[in-house]
């Protein structure tokens, strides 16, 4: 492994949230396990959350054949902002401070003897590409949804297709190369009435900047979406590079993007028996209502099964009431179930007693069901997690579906509950979601292995950066 000032750098910018964060994150140690200097940014106030929950440290890691660093930067809010929690007022912050304070940290990393070659964002912050065009690096972006989501967007973005309006709410959308999608299906931003327009805003502001990067790189793999991957191949550059948490080079690479500590729940799983567990966990954003909370744990005692139960507290500003469990709930558990606040979700999901996860269905935790060879019990909310829960049941055949989604507007009972828990962790269709989920488990693997279909496409990007680095490095000598 050469000198950081050896290694051709890039340079990543991720939206500060925990599921952007973590696929950002789990790409730069890809690309430092094939060679590069990667050098990660995000604002200083999740910074020093990550820096307490995952032992960040501001020395460069070596990872494979290259290494990763953290730089943060002050995004000028005070630390207990509570405008941070809202999207309309924060972005254009965000955006005010990264174009003024991005180019300085490219300038004096240049002046460190580590020239960036590359800058890559996600989603939310499309005017990093800007700042690449103004400091004439090439830039690319990671997407961090499915490919589906993607042409979803994309059609929705430019008018291509018919999309439920106010006019006619219930309408089908059918997509090229997609299964039709009832109205409740396609991503709840997009839908008329939804109570997020700033997110559909967010969301659709990469469209207007999707010419700028050279590649889009997704959290998605060849074998798992073929037909819209090569549909959309066609309009976009898109490369699918996932599952991006599998890395063969470096499985257990130490650098970690949790926001929060994990709680210890690894030995209690331990001392349980094989497929006995159901793990329980709605992400890092997701917020029950509280009756949907008491649904649920009740559901779970009838059902007799063990679990794991992830109740992540809401943030302090996001003016949410503490979620609590049912009096008398944990003592009727027993030794049976553990709750915890936030857990090490990759290992509870290759964990060999967990049976199956009940999920909300975002992306990231969606690619770690998959590619761990886990059937899901769908609790989808809002956002894509509709279209991934229509995905996960009727497509990839790898769940059961609870409920439909914040759109439903249902309360999911207790019986509801017990009845889809007890359909996924026993009897013949418990072993076929099993069946099939150990497929995909298979198909992730190759598809990152050596030559598989995702370590040629980012094997191919890291040789294009490369090359682009020596035309930067001719270029400035010329100059």
């Amino acid at each position: 492994m050469g000198s950081e000032s050896k290694l051709v750098h890039v340079f990543l910018v991720s939206f500060p949230g925990q599921g952007h964060v973590n696929p950002l994150l789990r790409l730069g140690k890809r690309l430092a396990s094939k060679g590069l200097l990667v050098t990660f940014t995000t604002p200083e106030s999740i910074g020093k959350q990550m820096r307490k929950a995952s032992n960040i440290t501001d020395q460069p890691t070596p990872v494979g054949d290259g290494m990763i660093r953290f730089e943060f930067f002050e995004d000028e809010w005070d630390e207990n902002e509570p405008k941070r929690q809202d999207l309309d007022l924060y972005l254009p912050q965000l955006e005010l401070v990264g174009k003024k304070i991005i180019p300085e940290m490219i300038k004096k990393n240049a002046e460190q003897d580590r020239p960036v070659s590359c800058l890559i964002n996600n989603p939310f912050i499309p005017w990093v590409s800007d700042v690449a065009a103004d400091l004439g690096l090439p830039s690319a972006m990671l997407w961090v949804q499915s490919c589906a989501c993607l042409s979803t967007y994309y059609h929705y973005y430019h008018g291509l297709v018919p999309f439920p309006s106010e006019a006619e709410p219930e309408i089908d959308v059918q997509l090229p190369c997609m299964p039709l999608l009832k109205y409740d299906e396609i991503a709840s931003f997009l839908y008329p009435t939804t109570p997020y327009p700033f997110l559909r805003r967010a969301i659709l502001g990469q469209y207007k900047n999707l010419d700028k990067p050279f590649c889009i790189l997704m959290d998605t793999f060849q074998e798992l979406e073929p037909e819209v991957i090569e549909y959309m191949s066609k309009i976009c550059p898109i490369k699918p590079v996932g599952p991006l948490y599998k890395n063969p080079k470096v499985p257990n690479a130490a650098v970690r993007g949790d926001f929060m500590k994990a709680d210890d729940c690894i030995e209690w799983l331990d001392s349980k028996p094989p497929s006995s567990v159901v793990y329980i966990s709605f992400g890092s954003v997701v917020y029950l209502k509280q009756e949907q909370v008491d649904e649920i744990a009740y559901g779970l005692l009838n059902s007799g099964v063990q679990f794991l139960w992830v109740m992540k507290p809401p943030h302090k500003d996001a003016g949410l009431e503490l979620l609590v469990l049912p009096e008398g709930f944990l003592e009727k558990a027993g030794d049976k179930g553990k709750v915890v606040q936030w857990s090490p979700q990759e290992q509870v999901l290759a964990h060999p007693s967990v049976a199956c996860f009940v999920t909300h269905c975002g992306w990231n935790s969606s690619m770690e069901a998959l590619s761990s060879g886990m059937p899901v019990v769908a609790f989808p909310q809002w956002g894509d997690q509709v279209t991934d829960a229509k995905y996960l049941v009727d497509v990839f055949k790898v769940g059961v579906r609870m409920c439909r989604g914040e759109a439903e507007n249902k309360l999911i009972t207790r019986d509801e509950v017990e009845k889809c828990l007890i359909e996924a962790t026993t009897g013949e269709k418990a072993a076929e979601l099993k069946e099939n989920t150990m497929k995909w488990k298979k198909a992730a693997e190759e598809a990152v292995a050596e030559g598989g279909s995702s370590d040629r496409n980012l094997q191919e990007f890291v040789d294009e950066v490369r090359r682009m680095s020596m035309e930067l490095v001719c270029k400035s000598k010329k100059i």
